[in-house]
């Protein structure tokens, strides 16, 4: 059996947001019942820099994986997939879209589950990759009525919203503030990298669902720790991920709900329309190998005008 080659050409082209929304639905509902073995990343200390792996052996498909990335020159990253009944290398993907895109697809997921019904008014704070694929997996699985953007930069900010108009068939519109992106919203999207918040708890109306991508720890955080304050819920993808950062996390710890609990309907999210929820995005081990199963599947039923390389271990 060949071997698929990936790169972020395959992965823009041929992995359909719903594709990956329903993956890594499929493995935050296998952690929580324990079909996913999926431990905290690992960590390869290389003098200026380190090696990052996160793994993940889904055993009702019997698929096996990592993604290793690093922190050295910011490489390209890499998602590798075997298959556990005979033990040969599957795929190889390489690049940053997947894992994005399977970020924006846990996104999505988390918005589902804890956003209140209906079409959504969406607001991103930061205009990058990441901002980027939580809008195309959110509109996918949501009626998106209207989507506003602010960064640092105003100029990224009005060129994500040309791209949201043409790609997505999405209106959106740049805003000045990071204030105006998020008051009133349904859902709040924050994806900076900034070291400290770049809101305030005040602006964040009741009813509204709020994703943080970014920094984190008490030592970097875009989102301030008075947004703990506000939310009823707070919920994760990763316990245990969550509990093993180096550093104390901005948001309590011990408050935190397993999305996949949630899912499962083991856990309670929203309660009430006014709750203010929150979902702490620390990346699922595992969910890089489900998606990169997912678009192997894809490729394979639809090989036709597919040009990825293929090889032989």
């Amino acid at each position: 059996m060949s071997v698929l080659l990936l790169n972020d050409d395959d992965v823009r082209t041929r992995l359909d947001a719903p594709t990956a929304v329903c993956a890594v639905r499929d493995a935050l509902l296998a952690a929580h019942e324990g079909t996913l073995h999926a431990p905290p990343r690992i960590h390869a200390e290389l003098g200026d820099g380190r090696l990052v792996f996160t793994a993940g052996h889904l055993r009702a498909e019997k698929l096996f994986g990592f993604r290793a990335y690093d922190t050295l020159v910011g490489a390209e990253q890499l998602v590798a997939v075997w298959g556990c009944d005979d033990g040969r290398l599957r795929a190889v993907v390489h690049g940053d879209e997947l894992g994005a895109r399977r970020t924006g697809a846990i996104g999505a997921v988390a918005a589902c589950a804890a956003a209140n019904p209906g079409e959504i008014r969406l607001g991103l704070v930061g205009a990058g990759t990441q901002a980027w694929t939580q809008l195309w997996a959110i509109s996918a699985v949501r009626q998106v009525g209207e989507v506003t953007v602010a960064a640092r930069r105003p100029e990224r900010a009005r060129a994500f919203t040309r791209r949201a108009a043409e790609e997505l068939g999405v209106r959106a519109r740049a805003v000045r503030t990071a204030e105006e992106a998020v008051r009133d919203h349904d859902v709040v999207v924050v994806a900076t990298n900034s070291a400290v918040p770049v809101l305030d708890a005040d602006w964040i109306a009741p009813g509204t669902h709020v994703t943080t991508l970014g920094p984190k720890t008490l030592a970097r955080h875009e989102v301030p720790a008075a947004l703990a304050d506000r939310a009823q819920v707070i919920l994760t993808d990763s316990l245990a991920q969550a509990v093993a950062y180096a550093g104390p996390h901005i948001l309590p710890v011990d408050r935190m709900v397993d999305l996949g609990a949630v899912l499962a309907g083991a856990s309670s999210g929203r309660t009430g329309p006014d709750e203010i929820t929150v979902f702490c995005s620390v990346g699922l081990a595992g969910t890089e190998v489900a998606v990169a199963a997912a678009l192997c599947e894809e490729v394979h039923r639809t090989p036709h005008g597919h040009d990825a390389r293929r090889g032989t271990p």
